[in-house]
């Protein structure tokens, strides 16, 4: 009997095999920073060009900005800070993800529009800020990290425009800023708006200038701040609003505790049904639950834990770690905390060898992928029929009745 040939996988299913393995903000991150090299590449282009002695032959900053011009130093700024926030992509910081559209779109610009333009640059930019508008929802953490990120960038970005500016409308203050100390002295003591007055802008052109440090060094400063107190202050209060209230608000709700590529399709799954979920993760744990999740972080194999997230007044928990041990002493202190009467307890067995060894803590349900996936495989083959009692004997592997309880 000719054998029956496999079916091929569709193209769907393969490109999302290879997405599997290269994460998009990971792809978004590495294609960011060449964008930004790509950038400030005619800059660096400039610099390598010419001999390490000609650089050290410049005596003053107004020879050094008229060999490499002052419009490319905003070049260099956009191209380097575009690079450094690409690490805050990897971190899936949205934070990182607006400053990149708005990096991005200031680049496009100065690619098509400034001197010698680049139209190729200019659609790749296009591209990157379509991709990352596509690919919005995968940002959404507040990182501190990339609140740092894009502290960094922003106050040595002002930074950088403030030094050159100074230096290159040096004559135009009094006393003239003809070295670099005294424009970084100038630079922060505008940026911070303290202004002690000993050095005055007397030209239009100057005092402009000076105004524009003092604005942005305010933006810079509070939303640097913001930017980085803000994840820690929401994290807080997100933590006290769950220790506090979340816990009283808890009832007839489903505990999932793991998080297992099944324990997030389960809870997926339940929220698309409108259940109320409790997820539990233990601390430090990474996992990709989305940030609305009532989610509790400490070992789910604890009564006190299960009691933060309700157990008393919960209808099942899960126990849906990747290690059956964990599983057992999950159901074990979930039995504890709330009695014969409490929550239905449903473990998951990843190893059918332990299946057994999980009865013995006596789960009201057990639910094992591997029996489940051989049964139904054996009798498909077999032509054998598959009825509802049978789907769900296989489900939640239970003994047969013939089985002596251990």
């Amino acid at each position: 009997m000719p054998s029956m040939p496999l079916p091929q996988p569709s193209l769907r299913h393969r490109l999302r095999k290879i997405l599997a393995l290269f994460p998009p903000n990971w792809c978004l991150a590495i294609l960011v920073a060449l964008d930004g090299y790509a950038f400030m590449h005619p800059v660096l282009r400039e610099v390598r060009a010419r001999e390490y002695s000609f650089w050290l032959a410049l005596d003053n900053w107004h020879e050094i900005m008229r060999v490499v011009g002052l419009l490319e130093i905003p070049r260099l700024v956009l191209g380097v800070g575009l690079q450094v926030i690409a690490l805050g992509l990897i971190l899936k910081a949205r934070i990182a993800w607006a400053f990149s559209l708005v990096l991005l779109i200031g680049i496009g610009t100065f690619a098509i529009l400034g001197d010698g333009g680049r139209a190729g640059l200019g659609i790749y930019t296009l591209v990157l800020v379509i991709a990352l508008v596509a690919y919005w929802r995968r940002f959404d953490r507040a990182s501190v990290t990339a609140g740092s990120l894009f502290a960094l960038v922003s106050v040595l970005s002002l930074m950088i425009y403030a030094v050159f500016g100074t230096l290159y409308l040096g004559n135009e203050f009094n006393p003239p800023i003809l070295d670099a100390g005294t424009a970084l002295y100038f630079s922060i003591v505008s940026m911070s708006t303290v202004g002690y007055g000993d050095i005055v802008p007397h030209s239009g052109t100057a005092r402009l200038f000076t105004a524009s440090i003092i604005i942005l060094g305010i933006t810079v400063f509070a939303t640097s701040v913001s930017a980085i107190a803000g994840p820690v202050i929401g994290g807080n209060l997100k933590r006290l609003v769950k220790g506090r209230f979340s816990s009283a608000m808890r009832k007839n709700h489903i505990i999932i505790a793991g998080a297992t590529p099944l324990a997030l399709s389960v809870y997926q799954g339940l929220r698309a049904r409108n259940e109320e979920v409790t997820v539990i993760v233990p601390t430090g744990m990474a996992h990709d639950y989305p940030a609305a999740t009532d989610l509790i972080e400490g070992d789910p194999s604890s009564v006190d834990v299960l009691h933060v997230a309700g157990v008393t007044r919960a209808r099942y928990v899960l126990a849906l770690r990747d290690d059956d041990a964990e599983n057992a002493f999950i159901v074990l202190a979930a039995k504890e905390a709330t009695g014969a009467d409490g929550a239905k307890t449903v473990a998951l067995v990843n190893t059918s060898k332990h299946l057994e060894k999980i009865r013995r803590v006596q789960p009201d349900l057990v639910f094992s992928v591997q029996l489940l996936g051989a049964e139904l495989l054996t009798r498909a083959i077999n032509g054998e029929p598959m009825d509802s009692q049978a789907i769900t004997d296989l489900f939640f592997a239970k003994p047969s009745s013939n089985t002596q309880p251990t």
